[in-house]
């Protein structure tokens, strides 16, 4: 395997870094309240879920 000079790596990370489309503030924004709306969502869902289950379970399980 051919090794890469440590000058002519980092130029080439340099160079490829330049080429990255990097996203505005607004759109890191929106990104970051679209994914905490959509997690906190998530989370209620999953809390509902847990707890009827639970309450089922519950139930079936003090039928005697």
């Amino acid at each position: 395997m051919a090794r890469t000079n440590p000058i002519t790596f980092f130029q080439q990370v340099r160079t490829e870094v330049s080429k990255v489309t990097w996203p505005s503030r607004q759109e890191v924004l929106i990104s970051t309240i679209m994914v905490l709306v959509l997690v906190t969502a998530a989370s209620l869902f999953f809390l509902t879920a847990d707890t009827l289950i639970a309450w089922l379970v519950s139930l079936v399980l003090s039928i005697r």
